[in-house]
């Protein structure tokens, strides 16, 4: 069966945390679509400076979580401060918890996951200067290349992209998770 997997990002992700999850999901002969909160291309972070522009497939006002049947969140650190501060960014995520869908985020993707209040009690990993917002929020941080919690799937670096890959493309076969919560 066909899957559709919405990677949210948006200005200064980091290039290969975008690059390498679309390039593997759609070697599952699957579509992964860059959603963004405006039209035309955004530009990614790479290394040490400004890298390549991506085209945008969406923009948040034309889709909805139950576009998608997964969720991807890049890191890179521009790109998840501006999500995390935008309310429709917001909602897009969280209601992909409150339909039981995988998520995965990379890196400092997982500020966003803080301001949409869904990882209060559960078991991830990132960046390491995210940690400690992560413990503030509830979260039980460990350092691992991969962490999966009920479909949520979180890694630390893009050193760390091939497991998180796998276990990406792992929790989507699996579909929706029950204990995937807000």
């Amino acid at each position: 069966m066909s899957k559709r997997v919405a990677i949210l990002a948006t200005h200064g992700f980091e290039e290969s945390e975008l690059k390498s999850p679309k390039e593997y999901i759609e070697q599952q002969g699957w579509t992964a679509e860059i959603v963004s909160l405006e039209s035309g291309s955004i530009k990614s972070w790479a290394g040490k400076d400004w890298g390549p522009e991506y085209k945008v497939d969406k923009t948040l006002s034309e889709v909805t979580s139950g576009d998608y049947h997964a969720l991807v969140l890049p890191g890179g650190v521009i790109n998840p401060d501006k999500l995390r501060v935008n309310e429709d960014a917001i909602a897009f995520v969280k209601s992909f918890f409150d339909e039981k869908k995988p998520v995965a985020a990379i890196c400092h993707g997982p500020w966003t996951l803080i301001n949409a209040g869904v990882v209060d009690g559960r078991e991830v990993t990132s960046y390491p200067s995210v940690k400690q917002d992560l413990i503030n929020a509830g979260a039980n941080w460990v350092d691992k290349e991969v962490v999966v919690d009920n479909g949520l799937v979180t890694s630390r670096t893009p050193d760390d992209l091939p497991a998180f890959n796998k276990k990406l493309v792992e929790e989507i076969k699996e579909g929706k998770h029950e204990l995937q919560h807000s």
